[in-house]
């Protein structure tokens, strides 16, 4: 896949669903062809899967210096979740050998704020089997995750510069132990009612999740049509789909919901929310592109007007043999 892309110019429309798998810059702009002045600048980096193996800490290293190296530099970093190659399945020596690596890149490497999700990756033992966790251990599930990226909480919300910032926790366990489905719990569910009906109507929203919300990546990712209809198992994208859907239409104010999860670029725009898939700073988990995408991460420029730009930048990053 080539390192440059066009640009194209996508309007949202506040009814029609559309989708884009291969353009990667994208523009949102709303009337006025007169441009305010921008709220803030992030960078999304989502899927770093860092190991010790096939130099992921260098990869890491790269893509911080690249966001920070921008003549446009972001204010603030949203990490996209599967921060670690994997702990799902892992023991507590091998989760610990990850989250230091992943500790130390950071602070050599990061002089950004940096909030930050949690993905399934980033969950410690829910595998039994392979991680040989008992569920007693005072960091398994998520609270390993929870105390190595230094969150207050596994979602919660914050304000930055005009826009509401809103943190959820996708993976949550299955009917079949040892694996994942994607949706909001009672509980968090409940919280995010409560978070949007506290939020004035006029400060725009930004959501960021591990797993998409809404995506057309998903229906391109795995083997989905082997039998008569498409499959999207619920592992890959958000299961309450249209639940948060209509959640959102009752507050206009939520504008851009971001992801990662399937290392894959789309953008999905319906009913006046855009959704992001925003590819994978580890690519192929390191081993260069998957499928279309390269390794990368999103840069988005939020104006107070609820609209937004966004870019994937591929930062060069060349496989290690």
């Amino acid at each position: 896949m080539p390192h440059a892309f066009p640009h194209r110019r996508a309007w949202m429309t506040s009814v029609a669903a559309s989708a884009s798998l291969l353009g990667l810059s994208t523009r949102t702009r709303a009337g006025s062809s007169e441009k305010p002045a921008r709220s803030l600048r992030i960078a999304h980096l989502t899927d770093v899967h860092v190991q010790p193996e096939l130099g992921a800490g260098e990869g890491l290293a790269a893509c911080l210096q690249h966001v920070q190296s921008l003549k446009d530099r972001p204010q603030l970093i949203l990490s996209g979740g599967d921060s670690i190659m994997d702990s799902f399945g892992q023991d507590q020596a091998r989760t610990k050998l990850q989250w230091d690596l992943w500790a130390r890149v950071l602070k050599g490497e990061c002089s950004i704020p940096v909030e930050a999700c949690i993905g399934n990756h980033d969950v410690w033992g829910w595998n039994r089997d392979s991680s040989k966790a008992t569920g007693d251990e005072p960091l398994y599930g998520k609270k390993w995750a929870v105390e190595a990226l230094g969150l207050s909480k596994r979602y919660r919300s914050f304000d930055r510069e005009g826009w509401h910032f809103v943190v959820l926790d996708s993976t949550q366990p299955a009917a079949k132990p040892g694996s994942y489905t994607a949706h909001l719990d009672e509980e968090q569910f409940d919280w995010l009612e409560r978070d949007l009906a506290a939020t004035k109507p006029e400060t725009p929203v930004l959501v960021l999740s591990h797993i998409p919300i809404l995506s057309a990546a998903a229906f391109f990712d795995g083997e989905n049509t082997k039998g008569p209809d498409w499959v999207v198992p619920g592992a890959w994208m958000h299961m309450d789909a249209k639940k948060i859907k209509d959640l959102f239409g009752k507050h206009p104010n939520v504008k851009v919901c971001l992801s990662g999860h399937l290392h894959l670029v789309d953008r999905v725009d319906y009913n006046g929310v855009t959704y992001f898939c925003n590819g994978a700073v580890s690519g192929g988990w390191w081993k260069g592109n998957y499928h279309e995408c390269a390794p990368g991460y999103a840069t988005l420029d939020l104006y107070p007007d609820g609209t937004f730009e966004r870019q994937y930048i591929p930062y060069g990053w060349t496989p290690k043999t």
